[in-house]
């Protein structure tokens, strides 16, 4: 089922027939996914959660009791959104990530890749390999909750049926996600820094890019996108992978920033403390990760590429010099905008965090990145089912 079809159909806001969510249900929930069981399949050492031990307690004003239908809701969405992370996050670290056992960097990476990586930060392997960390404890996490109060948890390895990258460094496995025929939304650009539109409050305005990547990949596909012409220094670096790289630096912001803002979007909609608690708990990391990746994506180079697979071309702007102050590299903190109504002073805040429609959002959001290019349509009906009913959800007492 090709990706251009999708948002107007699998996830459109038509809701599907009872009797197909309840198949789409079904298959979903089947199994249960731990960390052993999980990383198992990828080939990576861990030790199982045990949810007895760590949910023994009470929250702080909060005694432990059942959750709703919609808090279950919300977590089994958010869960869902973490192993999508987690899936794209294992396949950067595989090649670009700090090499180590503690999460999939068995293979020796990409070296170069990792070089063209760190023409934004010397860092950048170390903070792929923490970001990848990371991601893979929160859905960890959620799961467990969720077992600890006798809800179903969220398996998505029947999915697992996109191909790998074939370069060296790159593990043979399916994948939930494809990062090579990405269309990254970099729009979080100028959102943050035009603090005269918010987008709850102006939802027709449209931010501009801060630069156009469209059908580009992000990870090395096979070893032939390793060589090539360099005409700008690095000069051990080709040109094309560099662009792969930039590709790679922006997409982890955008990855990132979305999380920043569903987190506490769908914290309006939960109703039990101790989940309000857990979200508000978590989605401080994503905006930590998308802070730190804004930053380094402003150090891309000024380079125009044509890809040789695709013949998709993408250039970058120099965002470090002459550049308004809408897409100034060092302007990473969020300018304050209008909040809530018009006629409040000016406040800087996450953005967008309106709560209706939050879910369905991110999934048509994914979707439109082409990270799921190749996918079934069954994995577009559980993610439509998922978020739906993480929308449905309801606050009132």
């Amino acid at each position: 089922m090709k990706n251009d079809d999708l948002s107007s159909s699998v996830l459109s806001e038509t809701t599907p027939s009872s009797t197909k969510k309840e198949d789409a249900t079904t298959r979903l929930w089947q199994g249960v996914v731990k960390r052993r069981s999980f990383l198992k399949g990828l080939g990576v050492a861990g030790a199982a959660v045990s949810a007895g031990a760590l949910f023994t307690g009470e929250s702080e004003g909060q005694s432990s009791t059942s959750l709703t239908k919609g808090d279950v809701a919300i977590l089994q969405f958010l869960s869902a959104a973490e192993i999508i992370e987690s899936d794209l996050w294992l396949q950067y670290t595989e090649l670009g990530g700090t090499q180590d056992s503690e999460e999939s960097g068995v293979n020796g990476g990409s070296p170069l890749y990792m070089q063209a990586l760190q023409i934004l930060d010397g860092d950048m392997p170390q903070y792929i390999h923490d970001n990848t960390d990371d991601e893979i404890s929160h859905f960890e996490f959620i799961n467990a909750y969720l077992i600890s109060k006798g809800a179903d948890p969220v398996n998505l390895d029947q999915f697992r049926t996109l191909p790998s990258s074939k370069a060296t460094g790159a593990r043979d496995l399916g994948r939930l996600t494809n990062l090579m025929n990405l269309t990254v939304d970099t729009s979080f650009w100028t959102r943050y820094r035009i603090g005269t539109e918010n987008p709850d409050l102006d939802p027709t305005f449209v931010f501009p890019q801060a630069d156009t990547i469209v059908n580009r990949t992000a990870i090395p596909r096979t070893d032939d996108d390793l060589v090539g012409p360099a005409k700008i220094a690095p000069h051990n670096i080709p040109d094309h992978l560099k662009a792969i790289a930039f590709t790679a630096g922006f997409h982890f912001a955008f990855i990132e920033q979305g999380g920043t803002s569903l987190y506490p979007s769908l914290a309006q909609r939960v109703r039990n403390v101790e989940v309000l608690r857990i979200l508000l708990s978590i989605g401080p990391t994503e905006t930590a990760h998308f802070q730190t990746w804004h930053d380094k994506a402003g150090n891309a180079l000024a380079l125009t590429d044509v890809d040789p697979v695709t013949g998709a071309t993408v250039t970058f702007k120099n965002l470090i010099t002459n550049q308004p102050e809408s897409l100034q590299s060092n302007l990473i903190m969020p300018e304050p905008t209008d909040f809530l109504s018009h006629k409040f002073p000016a406040c800087s805040i996450i953005r967008p965090t309106r709560t209706k429609g939050a879910a369905m959002g991110a999934a048509r959001a994914l979707t439109a990145d082409g990270l799921f290019i190749g996918q079934s349509s069954d994995f577009f009906t559980a993610l439509h089912t998922l978020a739906e009913a993480a929308d449905a959800a309801v606050r009132g007492f």
